[in-house]
């Protein structure tokens, strides 16, 4: 089995580190022009020049965006378009994990996680939807977190936010399959990224960034931390004709660590 987008246009957010790059090359090596979304371009450049190493005959572009910013949205699609073409493939991936206790949450954090993990999407996919339908080919893939349907004490916003995602995904299926726009949602279990990266530099732990996911690990029936690779494979598969019948689903990718299917 082939999981080929030759031709397509795929937009990557938060394209930039860990998953999201990860996903930038399969789709790359795939075929796809991938464009990757971010706020640092810095990174982005970084990102881009990796994806390009791995796929040289891919078209890659790399576009700075603030992902809660309506209007950086709107900017980003169109120059999306003309640098790339028409956008057939939108990858959801925006956003951090941030969890804490509900009476530690205010109105200010709530809205800053809905507007970046669920409004972002919504305002992306608004953009990108119409053409999809009228070209009856799309796909969307919305990256969530296993929190969305086992959520956790001192899990939100996260969770809350990830799982209005799950419902929206359900919602786009329904009204994107008639149309052949296939939509479903990719939760993210415990699988290396730059989020743990970063938690790894600043615990301060006497410890290897290797022997940080081997203790991360053992709490994974698995008794492994995911690879970021495996967890782009699925999505390349979901973007690709291969994955032509499976729409309106939530797929866990975590080593059988959440407790629903």
């Amino acid at each position: 089995m082939e999981c080929r987008m030759d031709g397509r246009t795929a937009i990557v957010t938060g394209g930039s580190l860990g998953l999201g790059r990860a996903i930038g090359v399969e789709f790359a090596r795939s075929g796809a022009n991938v464009a990757i979304v971010a706020r640092r371009a810095d990174v982005l450049e970084e990102a881009k020049a990796e994806i390009e190493a791995a796929a040289p005959e891919a078209k890659v572009g790399a576009y700075a965006c603030d992902m809660s910013d309506p209007a950086a949205i709107k900017a980003m699609h169109q120059s999306v378009e003309q640098d790339l073409g028409p956008v057939d493939i939108v990858v959801n991936n925006a956003g951090t994990s941030r969890a804490m206790s509900f009476m530690d949450i205010t109105d200010e954090l709530w809205n800053e996680d809905l507007e970046l993990k669920l409004m972002g999407a919504v305002r992306l996919i608004r953009l990108t939807f119409p053409g999809m339908k009228e070209r009856r080919w799309g796909r969307i893939i919305n990256v969530l977190n296993v929190g969305a349907k086992a959520p956790s004490p001192g899990g939100a916003p996260t969770a809350v936010s990830r799982a209005a995602g799950m419902a929206l995904t359900k919602v786009l299926a329904g009204e994107g399959a008639p149309h052949n726009v296939l939509v479903n949602g990719l939760l993210v279990g415990l699988i290396e990224s730059d989020q743990h990266l970063q938690r790894h530099l600043k615990s301060g732990a006497n410890e290897t960034l290797e022997e940080f996911y081997e203790k991360m690990g053992k709490n994974v029936p698995m008794g492994r931390v995911g690879r970021a690779e495996e967890f782009a494979n699925m999505a390349t598969f979901l973007a690709s004709d291969a994955g032509s019948y499976v729409t309106g689903t939530a797929i866990n990718v975590d080593g059988n660590r959440a407790p629903v299917v």
